[in-house]
């Protein structure tokens, strides 16, 4: 335990000023991170490295596993269940493949196969939180699909932690798993209410309760002889995600997360090894099969699946990184002695090199995508927009308006006051049945999306209202600025300026105008006693007042 609590003082004390220096230049921490790891990897026994790392990941994972939104989730998860497993299963016998070309024993490739198979949950995440918010189609089809590969992740780890390949060993160890995990979904759905109750309306009362949670479940996953991961992923989902209520819970708890965070990626550096030829070999191959293959895999099942070619890319550009459940997996092989040195070591750098690569791929996915569409690579389909669209046939002279919250809904129910035709353009699942209930017309998808425009009728619609504060859908409808009074959002000023410049007819900043203000431009300018030029130049010199 002294070495242990060491390892972590290290690994803090060397990561500080890599850290600084993110900061400071604004850039991902990731890569500091695993640098930082290298750096303090030199003065830590690889054992105790190990030791930490999977204590670091069970924790990462527990974290992961309270962001777990069942109801959003559940709208994706059939597409998102299908393509994780073909994906899982193509990219999975790849890996073999590339492993046995390289020379390796087929015992041996098949790690090399299950370490290409999955992605990274935390990293995803990480990358996706904007998403998950915001750009809800890739985003929670991502989720959806870390989801299913985690759980197929846990079902290797259990089988592993069997220790040989005995069939009633693997059974018992895969039974107490699946009881763990159905135990979670019961806490989740009845027990935690009592927690909440029990607490008596106290945040900090109700993090305990959470943390006593997590205690629990890892101290089941040890008795019953099976991984704590396993017991974490557990503990997690057994916590109900519901930020909104639980505001204070899940903000604490997002100190802990970050913790561990530093742990995890500084342990992935600290087991980095200077490679031979042969390691270095491995670790290319394995690296281009994670960062390169396995997206285009799943963009073209994807695509086939009927989602659309931007949607496809960039939910698949999130998936290229080895995920933390394979370092759990290759770890306890290598602890086992069933994995070869070296080819643990290649596993370990192509994870820390996708880790950092994946950072880049995310920052740069708009461009990706465009260099890849201007090259006619692919061509999406438009089977989910249609079957999740309803749109009139006689649809002309319209307000399109992006976005169904709080916003949106306020100017759905001003255009049926007014009889104005309108299209909703939205892309959140959770809000889906609402616009079927609620809305005369809607396009269901991401407002990036070409054929959103093509089926909301851009051409015939006299204004598009964007309630969404998003600076690339912001980009995308300016090039409607030219046919269509154009209304954006956006919560910086200088950027506001930008879009009135460039065609905007007018830019909601978040920090000058409410959405009765907005209510009200529409209206006057509907009934002609507001003229556009004037809300122009009247919003330029409120700018000008606030820069």
């Amino acid at each position: 335990m002294t070495e242990l609590l060491t390892a972590v003082a290290i690994v803090f004390i060397v990561a500080g000023p890599f850290l600084l220096v993110a900061n400071r230049l604004d850039i991902p921490a990731v890569p500091f991170l695993i640098l930082a790891g290298i750096v303090a990897g030199v003065g830590v026994d690889e054992e105790i490295t190990l030791e930490l790392a999977q204590w670091g990941i069970a924790l990462l994972v527990f974290s992961f596993g309270l962001q777990i939104q069942f109801d959003a989730v559940r709208v994706v998860l059939g597409d998102g269940e299908k393509v994780a497993i073909a994906q899982m299963l193509s990219v999975g016998l790849l890996g073999v493949v590339v492993g046995v070309l390289f020379g390796l024993p087929l015992e041996q490739a098949m790690y090399f196969g299950i370490v290409a198979a999955f992605s990274s949950t935390i990293v995803g995440t990480a990358l996706l939180q904007r998403d998950i918010r915001k750009n809800l189609v890739r985003g929670r089809l991502a989720e959806s699909m870390n989801f299913v590969q985690d759980i197929a992740a846990v079902l290797v780890v259990l089988v592993l932690g069997a220790g040989a390949f005995d069939a009633d060993l693997i059974a018992m160890q895969v039974g107490y798993g699946v009881f763990l995990l159905l135990a979670a979904v019961f806490v989740n759905r009845i027990l935690f209410d009592v927690l909440e109750r029990l607490s008596k309306g106290s945040d900090e009362q109700l993090i305990v309760s959470v943390i006593a949670l997590l205690v629990v479940f890892l101290g089941a996953a040890e008795l019953s002889g099976i991984s704590i991961v396993v017991g974490a992923f557990a503990a997690g989902i057994a916590v109900r995600y519901d930020p909104d209520e639980y505001f204070g819970v899940f903000d604490g708890l997002v100190s802990i997360r970050d913790f561990f965070v530093a742990i995890f990626f500084v342990t992935v550096g600290a087991l980095v090894t200077v490679p031979t030829v042969e390691v270095f070999a491995l670790a290319v191959g394995l690296g281009l099969l994670t960062a390169v293959v396995k997206p285009v895999v799943t963009t073209v099942f994807l695509i086939y699946s009927g989602y659309e070619a931007r949607s496809a890319t960039l939910t698949s550009l999130s998936l290229d990184q080895v995920s933390e459940f394979s370092l759990v997996i290759v770890i306890e092989a290598l602890i086992l002695g069933i994995l070869l040195q070296s080819v643990f070591d290649a596993i370990i750098i192509a994870a820390a090199a996708t880790m950092i690569t994946s950072s880049l791929s995310r920052a740069y996915d708009e461009q990706i995508y465009r260099v890849l569409a201007d090259w006619r690579l692919f061509e999406g389909r438009h089977e989910k927009i249609d079957e999740r669209s309803s749109v009139p046939e006689d649809l002309t002279d319209h307000a399109i308006i992006v976005g169904y919250g709080r916003q949106g809904r306020t100017l759905v129910e001003t255009c049926e006051r007014l009889d104005i035709q309108y299209v909703v353009v939205e892309n959140d699942p959770t809000r889906l049945e609402d616009l079927r209930s609620e809305c005369d017309a809607y396009v269901f998808s991401d407002a990036n999306e070409p054929y959103a425009w093509v089926k909301a009728d851009v051409d015939e619609a006299r204004i598009i209202v964007s309630t969404v504060n998003s600076p690339p859908v912001s980009e995308y409808l300016l090039r409607f600025a030219n046919g269509t009074d154009l209304i954006l959002r956006t919560d910086d000023v200088e950027f506001a300026r930008d879009l009135l410049d460039r065609g905007a007819m007018y830019v909601c900043v978040d920090d000058t105008l409410a959405s009765e203000q907005l209510i009200e431009y529409i209206e006057r300018l509907e009934d002609g006693s507001l003229p556009q030029e004037t809300l122009r130049k009247e919003q330029i010199a409120s700018l000008s007042d606030l820069a």
